[in-house]
């Protein structure tokens, strides 16, 4: 039995496909996903302070009637019509933002009560969201105050099933007080708390003058205020800076005190961290310092805290100054931290721009006024209405026994009542909605009054409506009643980061951040370096017992410590600076020079010497330029050297010698030596030099200092030989020389 193939026919291509580029399709996409990131995500709005998922915490806890006043529901509960109703994202997200919003050492006002287990300083996780419980804060409810009454506007959720405010009223100036970080497309936000009474003086002193200088509005913020309290010691012109630029970073250290015990012994007492770093971290962190000796002048530390912070640092010696300890802990750990400032937001355009200290206060008394012009006109619309209705009552008070008729007798008594009494729709509408009960209630006085009080109040908001210079009076005086209620007299308004000066510059000892101990450089021809321990005989025999990669040979040997610095010269004329602590161990055969500096592939290194203050260097390169350079002009402080000889190609450096007597002798590769008065050779910071030696086919091959009464040596395989006579190549500086002595090295170098 066959079967036939059944043919089927192909399906036609969707309709909705475009034909461009991948490139444009891409582009298209990437900002589509970059905007919602910008707008919907990471940056906060500038006229609340809040990104979108604060926003709909907040909102969704006064939809469950979260007040302050009453009592908590589950986290759980929130998160689930947070995410249902408003946030179509993870529950997690939400509930990390809704733990951080209650988090007392986080949020300097926090805007959640939270019942339970909230995480904590050292930087445990909270409970799970069925177990703990949460509220608005009195802080919160100032944010959404006003909501009801057409403060500001509502848009569908995301499933077109409800509504969400855009922004909220914000009678609290939440995007200073409580700062904000946020890392989106391109871009980021960080703004760092701030006290709120000290906001409320430069908000009101911005309404009297709204051309404040940045200067003047930061004499009254002087600089953030962190929830966990701490020092600021950022000098003052980079703070103002900072606020006029809208970017910057404050310098924040931690508060300590010197705690004296018996026998005349003494500890430190660390009462109060940085903001944002975990105590639990910071502990375990100077832990690994101390157990790596970075910190030689501590001995231990303990952490001493139970509800308040108590980090014990114990001296090695009564004899440390305590200033000069804790400045060597400052620079080891996070006991002292920089807290960036970007006021990059979004304005009431939802345009993202970063914006100065003016700015930011500016971009919120307006809104202020927006709400009040709002809000006004809603209170406005709903007297008049009451007002049309209490019209209405009186009318029917006056007339009780004919409106009980009408409404018995007649079948539809609306139009009849409106006839009778020339009553508004609304009015009739009242009185056949009034109960029994009420009818007692009806006494002309009483109508009268509240006609009279809302007569009143609608007369003042006409009023308020129609004067600009009124509303800012009212907005000045909401804020200095904000200012009463957060006031620095306050438990929650008290200024906690303290307003220091810049810490003087102590001269802090090396050994304060590192140990002293005695070290051996070792450097290979190929550039192969490493630092072993302990001193190493300079004799031929200890030196030799020092093994290298094959193929590759001694370079460089140095005694050292671990506090020196190392100085290398290259090829390129540059210098570079290692630490003597930071290179690697002497285990192996160590690791290429060129990965801790940016030394070209081309460049050898020529010399390596310990840094020592007041020493002078003779640099020079192959076409018989040179000078005298200092140390101190030499030392690099970054990774790229320092360029202190200049050098064109094909030219490059070829020698280096440590000035160590009151002579030069140069000899080229034509083995002409030339001697000379170092005093000839000028001193110079960086530059190409003066001609040491003049050739004629050939080029400079090496250059030594001597004393000329002690005569010039050499070193010739494992013998040094010493010249004592050498008035013949005696001359002087730019000339060609003579050829060098019998038994001089044929690689035309000195060593």
């Amino acid at each position: 039995m066959t079967r036939n193939a059944s043919r089927t026919t192909p399906p036609e291509p969707p309709q909705d496909i475009l034909d461009k580029p991948l490139r444009e399709a891409l582009s298209e996409r990437y900002l589509s996903y970059a905007l919602s990131t910008i707008m919907h995500r990471a940056l906060p709005d500038v006229r609340d302070g809040m990104k979108p998922v604060h926003r709909r915490l907040m909102y969704a806890m006064r939809e469950l009637k979260l007040e302050p006043n009453l009592p908590p529901k589950k986290s759980a509960r929130v998160v689930g019509d947070v995410i249902g109703k408003f946030h179509p994202h993870g529950d997690t997200a939400v509930y990390e933002a809704m733990v951080r919003m209650a988090q007392d050492f986080s949020q300097r006002y926090p805007l959640v009560e939270g019942q339970g287990n909230f995480g904590n300083i050292d930087g445990d996780n909270p409970a799970a969201m069925r177990y703990t419980e949460a509220r608005l804060t009195t802080v919160a409810k100032l944010l959404l105050d006003g909501i009801d009454e057409d403060a500001v506007d509502f848009r569908a959720t995301y499933d077109g099933s409800g509504a969400e405010p855009v922004v909220l009223p914000a009678a609290f100036p939440n995007l200073l007080a409580n700062g904000t970080n946020g890392i989106a497309v391109g871009m980021a936000t960080s703004i760092p708390p701030h006290n709120v009474a000290e906001i409320c003086d430069a908000l009101r002193h911005l309404i009297h003058t709204p051309n404040a200088g940045i200067e003047k509005l930061v004499g009254f913020m002087p600089g953030p205020d962190f929830p966990t309290g701490g020092i600021l010691v950022e000098p003052r012109d980079a703070v103002i800076n900072a606020y006029k630029t809208g970017k910057g970073s404050f310098r924040l250290r931690a508060r300590w005190h010197k705690e004296e015990l018996k026998q005349g012994t003494w500890q430190v007492v660390v009462t109060e961290i940085p903001f944002q770093v975990q105590k639990s971290r910071l502990i375990e962190k100077m832990a690994e310092l101390l157990q790596a000796r970075k910190l030689p002048l501590l001995d231990d530390v303990q952490d001493e805290s139970a509800d308040d912070v108590r980090v014990v640092l114990t001296p090695k010696s009564r004899n440390v100054d305590p200033a000069v300890l804790m400045e060597s802990v400052f620079r080891q750990c996070d006991l002292e931290v920089r807290i960036s400032l970007n006021m990059n937001v979004l304005d009431k355009d939802s345009v993202p721009r970063v914006m100065d200290l003016r700015a930011v206060l500016r971009a919120y008394l307006d809104h202020r006024q927006d709400v009040l012009i709002r809000r006004s006109t809603y209170q406005l619309a709903q007297i008049e209405a009451r007002l049309e209705v209490l019209a209405g009552y009186l009318a029917a008070y006056l007339n009780l026994d004919k409106v009980i008729k009408i409404i018995r007798t007649e079948d539809e008594p609306k139009p009849v009542l409106i006839k009778a009494f020339d009553l508004t729709d609304a009015q009739a509408e009242a009185i056949l909605n009034m109960r029994l009960r009420s009818l007692r209630k009806l006494e002309e006085m009483e109508i009268r009054g509240e006609q009279k009080s809302l007569s009143e109040k609608q007369a003042g908001l006409k009023k308020l409506l129609k004067s600009e210079e009124l509303r800012w009076q009212h907005i000045d005086a909401e804020i200095a009643e904000l200012k009463k209620t957060f006031g620095k007299n306050t438990p929650l308004g008290k200024r906690r980061t303290e307003i220091g000066d810049a810490p003087a510059e102590l001269a802090v000892p090396v050994e304060a951040v590192i140990e002293r101990e005695n070290i051996t450089v070792v450097c290979s021809a190929k550039g192969w370096i490493r630092a072993m321990r302990g001193h190493i005989a300079e004799d031929a025999a200890a030196r030799g017992a020092i093994k290298y990669k094959e193929g590759d040979e001694e370079g460089f040997v140095l005694n050292a410590e671990t506090t020196d610095k190392i100085l290398l010269f290259a090829g390129n004329g540059r210098f570079y600076t290692l630490a003597g602590d930071k290179l690697p161990p002497g285990r192996g055969f160590g690791e290429p020079v060129r990965l801790m500096v940016d030394l070209p592939g081309d460049a050898d290194i020529l010399g390596m010497v310990l840094y020592k203050p007041d020493q002078k260097f003779i640099v020079a390169s192959s076409d018989g330029r040179g000078f005298v350079v200092k140390t101190d002009d030499v030392l690099a402080q970054t990774k790229n050297g320092k360029q202190v000889l200049n050098v064109d190609a094909p030219e490059k450096a070829v020698a280096f010698a440590p000035v160590a007597g009151d002579h030069v002798a140069v000899i080229g590769t034509n083995r002409k030596l030339l001697v000379f008065p170092v005093a000839d050779l000028p001193e110079m910071g960086r530059g190409r030099g003066v001609m040491l030696q003049k050739y004629s086919g050939g080029a400079l091959s090496d250059v030594k200092t001597f004393v000329l009464k002690e005569g010039l040596t050499w070193q010739a395989g494992d013998r040094t030989r010493t010249e004592t006579d050498i008035r013949q190549w005696k001359g002087e500086r730019a000339q060609t020389g003579k050829m060098a002595p019998n038994g001089f090295n044929r690689s035309n170098k000195f060593r």
